[in-house]
């Protein structure tokens, strides 16, 4: 925890006692746990503006400063955003694949990662830094070796905790007995936020109860128990407001909500219906293209997850990038459109799982699979031995996989060189697709990459998602690899299924994979005007994520996509003016010299993008920088008239008149 005077207090976040404490045990105690309940406002005598109200898990209720008198008597506790996580990143503690939460990586060893359950629990070399990550994409927190440091255990309402009725009980007789609540309070705390995925799953009669003074019961009610919505706002009691569909919303008390958690690949999900909510959803999120329709209210499934958030679904036939606005979860066994062999795949093995069994296997010696158990396990005698007796077993699978594989993946060099004089298929394919080299790239071995390919195997060999080792390693952040891949003269130029280049999965790894975007973007015959599936050029990739190298790298080799249009009009400072990405539009400006009017299909420049996302930042940029304020777009609409249609930059316009100049007055000078 550090404490951050600056950080926005909001109801619901944890906290427990800081820098500025003087209130004894108020709190139950060193390490207790509490609840931000009521945030302060102007003007109010009991709970004055930079003050906020807690209530403690331990029972007692009452405010706190937060800035007043510039005093701090609280620090946030563990308020990271729910549902993160870092896909392909495994702990090598506990072996946990996909790491969900704070990711802590070893600053002395190499590639060492540990989630957040083991680094607390002191696993690992105590006397080694740490990188914090809090998202896939987020730059690292340095942190200082664990040693000697000061440990604090918390008390409060965690997993499995049982609790008693709170101050606010209000509930009748919902948890059974006079003590004990039969429902566990989760460990996170978060507060619901502004889209979020919710449902409500209590019976009706329960629902009912609990909504009294929360917004009040209406019969209709019931026909939404089940469903999915979208947070729209919270209101100033803490109530939550849910959009079901276009015309539907409907006030909840907190309690009777849940937390639809994010999509994982693999996740069956359904399409919302509505066209005009999901054109406005997919606004730099993959955008909209009419190609799209068909997959509207249909059911697919998660094949692909971005560091961004957004989602590869294959539906109704295709595969489209979406928001996760745009999905709702289905249940598997509802569904009766997903293709067989992705079905398949889901129920496979992961590596990590094969080669436990691999390890625990109690085979004959003679067994014909035993080869790959002994190269599992390291056991290079045996393995010689083996081959030996019996060279025509060479390629014999166990687990679905050939020892070569197997010692590639672990990066085993003496082993693989053996295997190889034992003349063992170098281009053998797993159930996937997959060869000894493409496991190379997924166990992050460059060594055993460069004599593979020396060794002559193919450099280019592709999988079932036709994806070659390059992909995978980029994909997976693997730098030396990718290194060493390009220096034996791998095919960058190569799509995937996605229609995607290494360089398309590199930009959309974010700033952390700027090294791989370096080592791409200098191979002599890289195709910087490549197109994926969704008709982004790698330009517009970059632009929409914001990734300034790359921005550069393109821009130095090929200038004259900075003007270039997708289908539906939009130019790469369109794409950054959209998302925010002030430093690309500076680059797209200054370096690439773009036409700063350029116009959309719905004649929008990138000022009327910028002015209509609030993305007020960016206006002086482009208003200096040449944009037309007076540009009309296919609804007459000038960039000022949108402004004024916005309500959330009346205030900023309020602003403006003080020291710097609000968007209105930006657009008038």
């Amino acid at each position: 925890m550090d404490p951050d005077p600056q950080a926005g207090v909001q109801v619901g976040m944890r906290v427990v006692r800081g820098v500025d404490w003087k209130w004894g045990q108020q709190d139950g105690g060193e390490g207790g746990v509490g609840t931000v309940v009521e945030l302060g406002r102007h003007g109010s005598p009991s709970t004055p503006d930079r003050t906020v109200v807690v209530q403690w898990d331990q029972g007692t209720r009452t405010n706190y400063r937060a800035g007043y008198q510039g005093a701090h008597d609280l620090l946030l506790y563990d308020n990271a955003q729910i549902g993160v996580r870092h896909p392909n990143i495994i702990c090598d503690c506990c072996k946990k694949h996909g790491l969900r939460g704070m990711r802590w990586k070893c600053r002395v060893c190499l590639d060492y990662d540990l989630c957040t359950q083991c680094y607390m629990h002191n696993k690992h070399e105590l006397a080694h830094a740490f990188d914090r990550y809090e998202t896939a994409h987020s730059r690292p927190v340095m942190l200082s070796p664990r040693q000697g440091l000061l440990r604090i255990p918390l008390r409060g309402i965690f997993q499995g905790a049982k609790v008693v009725r709170g101050p606010d009980w209000e509930w009748g007789s919902q948890d059974g007995k006079p003590a004990e609540l039969q429902r566990r309070v989760s460990a996170d705390g978060q507060p619901f936020q502004h889209g979020d995925k919710v449902k409500c799953l209590l019976d009706t009669d329960i629902l009912r109860e609990m909504q009294e003074g929360h917004g009040g019961w209406n019969p209709r009610m019931a026909e939404f128990i089940g469903q999915t919505g979208t947070v729209h706002r919270i209101t100033d009691r803490g109530d939550v407001r849910v959009q079901f569909n276009h015309e539907t919303r409907w006030t909840f008390h907190p309690g009777a909500l849940t937390k639809h958690h994010s999509f994982w690949v693999g996740d069956v999900v359904r399409v919302i219906g509505d066209l005009d909510t999901v054109k406005r959803l997919q606004a730099g999120h993959g955008e909209w293209t009419d190609d799209m329709a068909p997959a509207l209210g249909r059911v697919g499934k998660v094949v692909k997850v971005f560091g961004d958030g957004n989602l590869r679904v294959a539906v109704a036939g295709q595969r489209w990038t979406f928001s996760p606005s745009c999905l709702v979860a289905y249940r598997p066994e509802e569904d009766a459109n997903l293709d067989v062999a992705e079905r398949a795949r889901e129920n496979k093995s992961s590596l990590s799982v094969a080669l436990d069994k691999l390890r625990a296997q109690k085979s004959d010696p003679e067994h014909p699979g035993r080869l790959v158990v002994e190269v599992a396990l390291g056991n290079m005698a045996r393995a010689l031995d083996l081959l030996r007796r019996r060279p025509e077993q060479v390629d014999t699978k166990n687990q679905g996989r050939t020892a070569l594989q197997v010692a590639a993946y672990l990066g085993q060099v003496d082993l693989v060189r053996l295997l190889l004089q034992a003349r063992a298929g170098v281009d053998l394919p797993d159930d996937e697709g997959n060869t000894a080299l493409h496991y190379a790239a997924l166990g992050n071995q460059p060594e055993v990459g460069r004599v593979l390919l020396n060794a002559g195997c193919r450099a280019d060999a592709i999988n079932s998602t036709q994806s070659t080792a390059l992909h995978v390693a980029v994909q997976r952040g693997f730098l030396e690899v990718v290194r060493a891949l390009c220096e034996h003269g791998c095919d960058v130029n190569l799509p995937d299924a996605h229609s995607d280049t290494p360089l398309h999965s590199a930009i959309s790894a974010g700033t952390g994979a700027s090294g791989i975007v370096e080592v791409l973007t200098e191979v002599p015959n890289i195709d910087v005007t490549a197109t994926n599936s969704q008709g982004f050029t790698l330009l517009h990739h970059a632009s929409l994520k914001g990734h300034a190298l790359a921005v550069r790298k393109i821009l130095a080799r090929a200038r004259q996509l900075v003007d270039a249009k997708k289908e539906d009009g939009f130019t790469a400072l369109h794409l950054a003016a959209l998302n925010n990405h002030r430093e690309v539009a500076q680059i797209l400006i200054r370096e690439g010299r773009c036409d700063v009017n350029v116009r959309n299909r719905k004649l929008q420049s990138p000022l009327h993008l910028a002015v209509q996302q609030a993305h007020v930042g960016l206006v002086p940029l482009l208003v200096d920088a040449g944009c037309s304020v007076n540009a009309e777009d296919e609804e007459g609409d000038t960039a000022l008239h949108v402004a004024l249609q916005r309500h959330q930059l009346l205030p900023l316009v309020a602003d403006g008149a003080g020291g710097d100049p609000g968007p209105l007055q930006l657009m008038s000078r």
